[in-house]
């Protein structure tokens, strides 16, 4: 049977122990602790209680997926002794890590654990860490993020009664064509003035029977 000291001793422990969030998340923006952090707390206050704190690791296998089982146990000088016991699973590959480094991280996430279970630290409001949740493939929320909703298309405000109708455009009027070149005519600078397309094309019309530009009426043979 365990010593009732060690439960007092232990209860000291939890109402001193304040372990900081050392750790930032990059991918939420958000700080947490890491098990590093609880045992720097910790060590100090263990120190002055006269107990002594453990962690051990041991790979298990449930239902074809490998775990590691995490041990924290605390052990008074009179012989008593607490552990509680927490597990993470090992993803089936992790990028850039080794066999080694995959096994641990999922031990120093079970540790953590183990350790906010003996020293009743909430952890409930903290989500994970990035490398944790990169194994589980998971965001660090746990949950997917929600997808941006697109912004409600305006509609077009309704003609105002009694609005004046929209002016009419001007029609555009076609170009003249020369029937010789086949190009559009265009304005020509004669004896200082500028004759425009419809009188070159008015005078070409009279003179040869049909309309030319400046260029090609110059060329067509002169009268007797």
């Amino acid at each position: 049977m365990e010593s009732t000291s060690i439960y007092a001793a232990l209860a000291a422990v939890q109402s001193e122990l304040k372990a900081p969030k050392g750790q930032m998340n990059t991918f939420g923006g958000y700080r947490y602790r890491s098990c590093e952090d609880i045992l720097e707390a910790v060590k100090p206050i263990l120190k002055a209680h006269d107990l002594l704190l453990t962690l051990s690791d041991e790979p298990k296998v449930l239902e074809g997926w490998h775990y590691i089982e995490a041990t924290a146990k605390l052990e008074s000088l009179d012989g008593g002794c607490i552990s509680v016991k927490a597990y993470a699973r090992e993803p089936e590959q992790k990028t850039k890590m080794d066999a080694a480094q995959v096994t641990g991280t999922s031990s120093s996430y079970a540790r953590k654990y183990a350790l906010n279970g003996l020293f009743c630290i909430d952890d409930t409001k903290d989500a994970d860490t990035d490398e944790y949740h990169a194994a589980e493939g998971r965001n660090p929320a746990g949950v997917n993020k929600p997808q941006k909703q697109p912004a409600p298309k305006r509609e077009a405000p309704a003609p105002k009664r009694n609005a004046p109708a929209p002016k009419s455009q001007p029609v555009q009027e076609q170009p003249f064509i020369c029937a010789c070149c086949g190009k559009p005519l265009q304005p020509v600078t004669y004896k200082g003035r500028t004759v425009e397309p419809a009188e070159t094309a008015a005078s070409t019309k009279k003179k040869f029977g049909r309309i030319l530009c400046w260029t090609c009426a110059q060329k067509q043979p002169k009268e007797g």
